[in-house]
């Protein structure tokens, strides 16, 4: 199994609302805010800052003994208790708002703070170090009675508070004798109350967080995990497109010391199976339609060629570049801004659009169900996947001085032809069915024949190469062969013997642009656990997947990727491909709902979550009980 375990350079929760997303360190410190939206400008830039006391909002108590941050249960809100060498104490209360007002969704670019004594005559400092352009200090501060503005960038932010704003200006320390807020955002005057704004919106959006969990159908087993990943899932959650990013940070290495820094503040059409699995079995079907949403729209712009990755706005993806001001996360950089993935063939994407739009085919829940039009719209995309299957491509993994025909990519070519055939028997289209599933049936035969290796004892990651690559663990799930293909079985042992670094699995051991690879790509390993559950192995499934909860920061998030050597968390945070694969690993594992007072008592019935998450196990309620089996056409 996994080596020692190091506690988590990436300790940190993530709070937000659809718009805007901050995370903070486990003592209450914001050390990242991208603005206006999720993919903007960082006002808080710490977490990439290496040792520059820059980009940050904090609270220092004075002979703070301890800090101790966690999230209220069920909720994106995190409270953080510091206590003083005196007894003082201070809670404070982080959020984004959100929640339903005038009968649409008020989501503003806006974080706020609340600081409120707890015991004690606690003396406290507020600081407010904002950045603008990627890591430069402001260039004019400015305040009025009761706000404080700040400039430097194309978007001023205002900070509204009614504490003394010459405190936070000058850093002045001071007794906190009432509870005091911060309102931080665009520059725009709030004309009533601070404290009763803040307090309503704290109840409202308390309201909403509840809400919406209450609605999800979760897994009888690993309740509070699969409620905080979709949580995680939501907060990457750009609303005004639907775009979902790939996680909310940019440029953490992958692994120490590894120039493996990407932008991951965009969306990933290859995350669209995943993502939409996951929220088709959690019952969250808003979010889902508003992500179907998104791909539709991608998929009306015919006369453009399919990128691999958008921009939460689809025409606004930029240029990679280097952002110079910020030395990078613990001083490892570059720190980049846009992904270079983006302008990459990848063919993986014509599959892995139709893949998510076939939900809206057979999802009834759904207001504008697929027709004969989008199928023709589709069609358009499963023509380039006929013709571009044999074609070199860059892959799954991106891989920036190669291009193999990669067995992933060929792969979801066949899965865009054959959904397409499964589509139109739905419509009754019977010769269009016809023509699709012979266009399959030719690209799988190609596939069995160039990808399987009888010396590997494996299907491999390009067609006529030797070397392993994990996300063959995919065919199974996606169809093209059945679990009990002996080929498969032998490929699930070949990769699970070869790739497995102290119980983690590599994506792949052989070197790269960057040279070879050290750390797991926890997606990865998900596959590899329900591959494993598809063949039978159960008990070894849930081993590591028991096994990998445990490598959760301390507020129930995952990365990208996970160090077999350390047990420490790398890549950006948090990571969507990481949070979908946690929920559908689990709905695959857990144990029935009807078997919940039935049977052996197992231990993790009882066993409590991390103490950091407030969530406990509550007694389930069958009411509740959601309903099996998925509705996605795999």
């Amino acid at each position: 199994m996994a080596g020692s375990k190091k506690r988590s350079s990436l300790n940190v929760a993530a709070i937000g609302n659809g718009r805007v997303a901050a995370l903070l360190d486990d003592g209450g410190r914001l050390i990242w805010w991208c603005f206006p939206r999720l993919d903007g400008d960082p006002i808080f830039s710490r977490l990439l800052a290496g040792d520059e006391e820059k980009g940050f909002c904090d609270v220092v108590l004075d002979g703070q003994i301890s800090a101790t941050s966690s999230y209220v249960r069920n909720t994106g809100i995190v409270e953080t208790i510091l206590v003083a060498a005196n007894g003082s104490s201070v809670k404070i209360t982080d959020f984004a708002p959100r929640f339903l007002r005038y009968d649409r969704s008020f989501h503003p670019a806006q974080l706020i703070r609340r600081i409120e004594p707890i015991s004690g005559l606690p003396r406290i400092v507020c600081r407010f170090r904002p950045t603008f352009n990627y890591g430069r200090e402001a260039t004019n501060v400015s305040q009025g009675s009761n706000h404080i503005r700040y400039t430097g960038g194309s978007t001023p932010i205002r900070v509204t508070t009614d504490l003394a704003v010459s405190y936070i200006v000058h850093e002045t320390p001071f007794a906190l004798t009432r509870p005091v807020t911060l309102v931080m955002g665009s520059d725009e005057p709030i004309e009533s109350s601070v404290d009763a704004l803040s307090r309503e919106f704290l109840d409202r959006t308390r309201e909403f967080w509840v809400a919406w969990v209450r609605g999800l159908a979760v897994s009888y087993e690993w309740q509070p995990d699969v409620i905080r990943a979709a949580i995680s899932l939501k907060l990457c959650t750009f609303e005004e497109t639907g775009a979902i990013t790939a996680a909310l940070t940019t440029s953490i290495p992958e692994a120490p010391n590894t120039p493996r820094t990407w932008d991951y503040r965009q969306c990933w059409l290859r995350d669209a199976y995943f993502v939409i699995r996951a929220l088709n079995r959690l019952g969250a079907t808003q979010s889902m339609e508003h992500y179907l949403g998104y791909i539709t729209t991608i998929i009306a712009d015919a006369e453009s060629p399919l990128r691999p990755v958008y921009g939460i706005v689809h025409n606004d993806t930029s240029d990679e570049q280097i952002a110079p001001d910020l030395q990078g996360f613990l001083g490892m950089g570059p720190v980049r801004v846009g992904n270079l993935a983006s302008q990459q063939m990848q063919h993986d994407a014509y599959g892995s659009v139709i893949l998510g739009a076939a939900q809206m085919f057979v999802d009834r829940r759904l207001p504008r169900m697929g027709d004969a039009s989008l199928f023709r719209d589709l069609e358009q995309l499963g023509q380039q996947a006929r013709r571009l299957y044999l074609e070199p491509d860059a892959g799954i993994w991106e891989y920036r001085g190669r291009q193999r025909i990669h067995t992933h990519s060929a792969t979801m070519c066949w899965v865009a032809c054959d959904r397409l055939a499964r589509i139109a028997v739905l419509l009754g289209l019977t010769e269009r069915a016809a023509y699709w599933a012979q266009s399959a049936e030719r690209i799988r035969a190609e596939i069995l024949t160039r990808a399987w290796s009888e010396k590997r004892g494996a299907f491999t990651g390009a067609f006529d190469h030797g070397e392993l690559d994990a996300s063959v663990l995919l065919l199974a799930e996606l169809g093209l062969v059945s679990p009990d293909d002996p080929r498969f079985v032998k490929t699930c042992d070949t990769i699970g013997g070869e790739l497995m670094r102290n119980g983690l699995l590599l994506r792949y051991a052989a070197e790269d642009d960057f040279g070879l690879p050290e750390s797991a790509f926890l997606a990865c390993q998900f596959w590899y656990i329900d591959g494993l559950a598809s063949i039978g192995r159960t008990d070894q499934a849930r081993e590591l997947f028991t096994e990998l909860l445990s490598h959760r920061n301390a507020f129930g998030m995952l990365s990208e990727d996970l160090h077999p050597a350390t047990g420490e968390l790398w890549g950006n945070i948090p990571q969507t491909y990481s949070m979908a694969g946690l929920i559908n690993s689990a709905m695959t594992l857990s144990r029935r709902w009807e078997d919940a007072w039935s049977g052996p008592i197992m231990p993790g019935d009882v066993k409590r979550t991390k103490p950091q998450e407030e969530a406990s196990i509550d007694a389930p309620e069958p009411e509740h009980a959601p309903p099996r089996g998925s509705l996605n056409l795999n």
